[in-house]
């Protein structure tokens, strides 16, 4: 009984600091005692328990706030050099890496362009730890702070082993990437679905920060979302949730990269859009079918009639499934090519079914392409942060 109270204690100490150090780290610049009021904690306890966060070189103390009579307050914030994270993110087109620091900024990123031919997963693993240990050396940041490197691809993931179960984007199966990372860096790695880190980086540093419920939509090579509850991945059962791109709508429809026929995503994925536009005019990319559409070419008109269509009917299914209070959208159809967002808006105010309008906020990634550093970067940091002294 006695190692099952020490244990439990254990416990405790360390959820509360991590709570503390959530609320530093959310409020930035803040009081022992407006922490005191927050957590409904003795001043003794909280004094104590930042006591360990600073003596952790996590969180220090900066200047001082008065709010009228008595002694200045002194006010705490994170350290922000304190530890770092490194932010990976694969596909077939591109490979991204950054370094974070502790407040979610990215201090130094770079990237390499790729043949969507070549996504062997030994090359692309190899070429994406030599770019990592490329961006450490330029950065010039002491490789000491890092604690670590988060992985964010398109594909089923086994967040809890570092696997790719299946990525159709990439044609992987069962690829232990973290384990190959591991031991050609020596630095820990943790892996995950790229939609699903998107949104934990919009949850905690973008535009869903004030919202307990977040589902992100991604529009672009593929169509994803997550949903996000009060700063939570919500998974399912096997890390599958939020797959809707593979929702079948039409079973006698267009062949789907996955291998199935009539998914979702191939009435709204950009390499299925060209190939639409290449029945009536030969194209190589969505720029010119945006472009025909601005001149009133009705071929390019009625394409992306269609994909917005089926976008808002995207949303409608999310928002009645998951009951969110923000939707975010995000993925280059609606970041690259921001005046889609008007004809989705006005779609959206019949497609969506009539008791959940006015339920929710739509909103647009405010991180964009730096999400996809970012929400790995956070992965990392929130799984090999350490509390202890």
């Amino acid at each position: 009984m006695k190692r099952i109270k020490k244990r439990d204690q254990e416990y405790i100490k360390q959820n509360n600091l991590k709570m503390i150090l959530d609320i530093i780290k959310n409020k930035r610049s803040i009081s022992r005692a407006e922490i005191v009021k927050i957590t409904n904690m003795s001043p003794t306890s909280v004094s104590r328990i930042v006591g360990s966060l600073i003596d952790l070189g996590l969180v220090k103390e900066t200047e001082t706030s008065s709010s009228g009579v008595g002694r200045k307050a002194i006010l705490l914030d994170l350290d922000l050099e304190s530890v770092m994270t490194i932010g990976v993110y694969i596909n077939k087109h591109i490979i991204n890496v950054g370094i974070v620091n502790f407040g979610g900024e990215i201090l130094y990123r770079d990237k390499i362009e790729l043949n969507p031919k070549g996504t062997h997963p030994d090359t692309l693993i190899n070429k994406a730890c030599a770019l990592i240990k490329d961006t450490i050396k330029k950065s010039k940041i002491d490789p000491s702070k890092i604690i670590g490197i988060g992985v964010s691809l398109p594909g089923i993931i086994n967040s809890k082993n570092g696997e790719v179960i299946f990525s159709a984007p990439l044609s992987w199966e069962n690829i232990h990437i973290a384990k190959v990372i591991e031991s050609e860096l020596n630095i820990k790695t943790v892996v995950d679905n790229d939609v699903k880190l998107k949104a934990l980086a919009e949850s905690l540093y973008g535009v869903g920060r004030n919202s307990g419920k977040t589902a992100l939509v991604n529009f672009g090579r593929g169509v994803g979302s997550a949903l996000i509850i009060d700063g939570e991945i919500f998974r399912g059962v096997t890390n599958i949730a939020g797959e809707i791109g593979h929702i079948t709508i039409d079973p006698n429809g267009i062949l789907c990269e996955c291998g199935r026929r009539g998914c979702l995503q191939t009435f709204i994925v950009e390499d299925n859009l060209i190939e639409e536009a290449n029945k009536v005019k030969k194209i190589v990319d969505i720029k010119e079918i945006f472009e025909a559409a601005y001149i009133g070419e009705s071929w390019a008109v009625s394409i992306l009639d269609r994909a917005i269509t089926y976008m808002c009917i995207t949303i409608n299914n999310i928002v009645c499934m998951y009951n969110p209070d923000t939707i975010v959208l995000s993925g280059s159809l609606v970041e690259v090519y921001p005046e889609i967002i008007k004809e989705v808006e006005e779609k959206c105010r019949t497609s969506i079914w009539t008791p959940l309008r006015g339920t929710f906020k739509i909103l647009y990634s405010e991180l964009k392409s730096e999400a996809d550093i970012i929400g790995p970067s956070t992965l990392a940091l929130d799984t090999f942060l350490s509390f202890d002294i």
